[in-house]
């Protein structure tokens, strides 16, 4: 055990020398996907690493290229501190093996070596004075260095030769220096230098560099644009201004901006075309197709919108030609990919999406729930009940969820799944499908996360609302009823997501949407076996959550399955329902929601009108923000306590009626008069949804209340007043439980 550590006084000269520490990692490509990480990776570990060799450091900073990582810590001494420690040892006249397995771990010939401390209530014992002189900094970035390259946590690695070292990429040199010396260590066989070399092919010769400031101005002459931002800047300005020139506007893309940076050390932006009978083909295919081979960015026409019939590709070179030929060899490159493109259309067109939607049946959605066509069919019967509650028709949803997976069999999605829907409404465009139907086969993944838009019905979106809603649901009610929910470690389904839309969807177009009976009505859709009992197909297998509730049942086609009884409907429906409560209360916290507010509304029970639950909260919210607000709360949770320390006390509850002619005192009679037009004000305001209303009559609770805490005894010598009034303030809490549990709201 250490008594002590602290560093042994040096002289102020030492700790006035701060050098700074370069550091460059050269290697083949690395992928532009693992480039940030690897170079945040580079900083933490060797900041971590100096700092708990002792080694206090200034800020440090890293950056990435295609083929280095370099990273630049200022504030570096010469060495670390001295360390003086204190080991306690065993007590005085202890056996002979304690003291000799103290003398060992501390390093002492003979316990002549160690001092005695006086302790009079423990008991005399020895102690040990370590000294361990600082190290060098030289020593400890070595030391790290080689620790942190030996383990780096690359996403992806590789060995070559005959080295067991492992790296994204074959590495080829170390340059590493401290205050412009070299910092001398040896991995995988390449020892550690002043050296490095400049771009590939437009300055391939090698350089030396003293410090960071020297080496970024010779990467900057040997065409190395080394930070990233800078990168990404300079392809940005370079693709506007020729967009510019071409009187066309860039098709922005954010992610392809950051890979392009991430494939070039001195980016240079070039402008191709393409035959303009490809334009043919709906431009997100076109685009979608560039990007994804060649990592070009497409143009467009200002005032259309439409795209146009050339592109902007990034090239690593500054080219005598002015990158004719590097034109000419993507142009002919993005003629084979879209030729591509354009086949994968013309051979969906040839098919309907009806005829598409038959050949989900050979796609499996998961073993336990069955095929793509099979869900189909529920979403299509979920969207149908649904429609009413959203103003959309009927039928039109129904044929909207028939369709909306069918492009999954297309050649096109099948090139580029991040397509779907989208190419579901080109299809159904081009078939002459209604627009609501057709918008609906696109829009029906939205929002695919936080930050995506929701169908709006406002915008004429009410049919796409009524099958998202289907889709989310049906697969949250699915995964439920086979008991693969989310867990803290990990949602392969992606159900939070999913229960995140729905709620997206349900509280920004105002639905009025009971999800307890809409969960019932996806749980019925699932096939019976019967017997009226739930199963999810006659070939697969269901577990239900609730313990003993399911049990093995036989098909017509003999095959075993497990139902879901009704019992288990019910535990399925609860259980997802708290689920939606919890989703909720993350979504509403992240506006600045209070979540016991939710939790005080959701404990009144039969909540599962998302809709109305926010509006509550809200209600809720305000109020407790007002004096009367506040009191009321402090005078109900002040009635819960007492109720709940009697009815322990007693061993009963008292949550009954009470006995009008037991009042005797003026502020029990006036509290109970008031508790009585409260209860019916506050009920006929709910019943209209007047939850603002609803909070003015609880407001109107606040004065009686008080006077009753200031005048009246509660626990009155009288038996009978005494349980009178517990029964009183039992009615308090059944007042305010209209509104909410208030047992719930902090404060």
């Amino acid at each position: 055990m250490l008594l002590g550590r602290r560093p042994r006084p040096t002289s102020s000269s030492v700790w006035s020398r701060m050098s700074e520490l370069l550091l460059e990692l050269f290697s083949e490509e690395i992928p532009a996907r693992l480039q940030v990480k690897a170079a945040d990776d580079l900083r933490r570990l060797v900041t971590e690493g100096l700092k708990v060799r002792g080694l206090e450091i200034g800020d440090a900073v890293s950056y990435s290229t295609p083929r280095r990582l370099t990273l630049v810590v200022a504030g570096v001494p010469a060495k670390s501190p001295a360390i003086s420690e204190e080991k306690k040892g065993p007590r005085v006249g202890a056996p002979e093996q304690a003291v000799a397995g103290f003398l060992k771990s501390a390093g002492l010939a003979s316990l002549a070596d160690a001092e005695i401390v006086k302790d009079e209530k423990k008991g005399d014992y020895y102690t040990a004075r370590i000294e361990k002189p600082g190290r060098a900094a030289q020593d400890i970035i070595a030391e790290t260095i080689s620790e942190v390259m030996l383990k780096f946590p690359w996403q992806k690695s590789m060995r070559w030769g005959s080295q067991p070292f492992q790296w994204v990429r074959p590495l080829q040199s170390i340059l590493c220096v401290l205050g412009g010396k070299v910092v001398a260590f040896t991995v995988a066989g390449i020892e550690s230098g002043n050296e490095t070399r400049g771009h590939r092919f437009l300055a391939p010769g090698s350089f030396k560099a003293k410090d960071f400031a020297d080496y970024q101005e010779k990467l900057k002459q040997h065409q190395v644009m080394l930070d990233p931002a800078l990168r990404v800047a300079s392809i940005s300005r370079q693709a506007l201004a020729l967009a510019k020139t071409a009187k066309l506007e860039l098709v922005e893309d954010e992610a392809l901006l950051h890979e392009n940076a991430g494939l070039t050390e001195w980016p240079v932006v070039l402008m191709g075309t393409f035959d303009e009978s490809f334009l043919s083909v709906p431009g997100e295919c076109l685009t979608t197709s560039m990007k994804s081979h060649q990592k070009c960015f497409s143009l467009r026409d200002p005032k259309t919108k439409k795209l146009a019939n050339r592109f902007l590709l990034v090239s690593n070179l500054v080219a005598k030609d002015g990158g004719e030929q590097i034109v000419q060899g993507n142009e002919k490159v993005i003629r084979a990919r879209l030729s591509d493109a354009k086949f994968f259309w013309d051979q969906d067109l040839k098919k309907s999406l009806a005829e598409m939607a038959i050949a989900l049946g050979g796609i499996t959605f998961h073993e336990k729930l069955g095929s793509q066509r099979d869900r189909v069919e529920r979403i299509a019967e979920l969207a149908f009940d649904i429609a009413g509650a959203v103003d959309a028709v009927p039928e039109d949803a129904r044929r909207a969820a028939q369709l909306c997976k069918a492009d999954l069999v297309s050649g096109m999605v099948g090139e580029f799944p991040e397509l779907q829907g989208l190419m579901g409404r080109y299809y159904a465009d081009a078939a002459g499908t209604k627009p609501e139907i057709a918008r609906a086969i696109e829009l029906h993944y939205k929002p695919k996360g936080p930050t995506d838009v929701v169908p709006r019905e406002e915008d004429g979106d009410s049919v796409a609302i009524a099958v998202a809603l289907a889709d989310k649901l049906d697969t949250l009610v699915g995964f439920w009823a086979i008991n693969e929910k989310p867990t803290g470690s990990g949602d392969p389904y992606q159900l939070r997501r999913a229960a995140l839309g729905v709620i997206r969807i349900v509280l920004e177009n105002d639905l009025r949407l009971p999800l307890g009976k809409v969960m019932s009505q996806a749980l019925s859709l699932f096939k019976s076996d019967g017997a009226g009992k739930v199963v999810t197909t006659e070939r697969m297998a269901v577990k239900a959550i609730a313990g003993g509730s399911a049990k093995k049942s036989a098909s017509a086609e003999g095959t075993a399955v497990t139902v879901i009884t009704a019992v288990s409907k019910d535990a399925i429906a609860a259980d997802l329902l708290s689920f939606f409560a919890d989703r909720l209360k993350v979504f509403l916290k992240d506006q600045g929601k209070r979540h016991d507010l939710i939790d005080a509304v959701f404990s009144l029970g039969g909540q599962d009108d998302l809709a109305l639950i926010v509006r509550r909260v809200e209600a809720l919210d305000a109020f407790l923000k007002t004096d009367d607000g506040a009191n009321l709360l402090a005078g109900v949770k002040r009635a819960a306590n007492i109720l709940g320390i009697e009815e322990k006390k007693d061993k009963k509850s008292y949550a009954a009626s009470y006995d009008l002619a037991l009042l005797k005192d003026k502020e029990e009679i006036a509290l109970a008069a008031k508790i009585e037009e409260v209860k019916q004000d506050t009920v006929a305001a709910i019943n209209v949804e007047n939850f603002a209303g609803a909070m003015r009559a609880l407001a109107e609770l606040r004065p009686p209340v008080d006077a009753f805490f200031e005048k009246i005894l509660v626990n009155a010598d009288d038996p009978k007043i005494r349980e009178n009034r517990l029964k009183l303030l039992s009615e308090i809490r059944a007042a305010t439980a209209t509104v909410a549990d208030f047992s719930k709201i902090a404060g």
